[in-house]
């Protein structure tokens, strides 16, 4: 279940009112799974929280009449039935719109890196990394995925990598993929002194298998992976690795 409420702008009483919506879901035994907040959209001079919960029918009803008192507006929003027992099925995307409530759910490697990766002490490189993740945190279903004007470190960087790896897959990748390749060369830019553009490869792909790609900021659970593939969509990064170790990557 999502709740969107809206509370006034002021600092001291948007919290007061944030803190009393959460006692009423605390009061009523609902677990918070996670809440997100921004200016409001509908209502000028407010705030908008979305708090995602698992709640059951009977509990939803009441806090619903309650959060009425507190905010200025109160919107739920549920996924699937709501069943009276303790055997719930979990959330799962029904329409492949819903991927848009979870891609930005990584585990970890978006823009925060550990102490041990490569570009770790790079500012710059740190900089580039938020770039890509707050694309990927930004974008919606149904968008063209926003085209990255790739620096020449990058692009040099890409092509080190790329060379190497096109000397091995003749005799290391399988006969699918050899097969392929070739075919995103010649339609998505690949190449050397090229790194190709996801809305190319989106395009491609979707026209020869049915598949797109959308843009994630790092690695998702595999339970969100697998739920995008059931829609035919692949999440994909795309960051390039430092190009002071460009055959190395800490990232899955």
């Amino acid at each position: 279940m999502n709740t969107y409420l809206d509370v006034p702008e002021d600092k001291t009483e948007r919290i007061g009112e944030l803190i009393a919506s959460l006692k009423v879901f605390e009061a009523h035994g609902i677990n918070i799974v996670h809440i997100e907040s921004r200016p409001s959209r509908s209502h000028a001079g407010c705030y908008e929280f979305l708090i995602e919960c698992n709640a059951m029918d009977k509990q939803v009803k009441s806090v619903f009449k309650t959060l009425q008192d507190i905010a200025e507006n109160v919107t739920i929003q549920t996924f699937g039935p709501i069943h009276e027992c303790n055997d719930v099925v979990p959330w799962f995307p029904k329409k492949i719109k819903d991927l848009d409530l979870f891609a930005d759910r990584v585990l970890t490697y978006g823009s925060e890196l550990d102490a041990d990766h490569p570009g770790f002490k790079d500012e710059v490189y740190r900089k580039r990394r938020q770039l890509f993740a707050d694309i990927a945190h930004n974008y919606r279903h149904g968008q063209p995925i926003p085209r990255i004007e790739y620096t020449k470190e990058e692009t040099e960087t890409w092509g080190l990598i790329y060379k190497e790896l096109k000397k091995l897959y003749p005799t290391h990748a399988c006969r699918e993929f050899n097969h392929i390749f070739p075919l995103l060369e010649q339609n998505c830019g690949y190449s050397e002194k090229c790194i190709p553009q996801l809305q190319d490869v989106s395009d491609f792909l979707k026209e020869c298998t049915g598949f797109t790609v959308r843009p994630v900021a790092g690695l998702l659970s595999s339970r969100d992976f697998l739920a995008g593939l059931a829609f035919r969509v692949f999440h994909t990064t795309q960051y390039i690795r430092h190009s002071s170790a460009p055959k190395y990557t800490p990232e899955p």
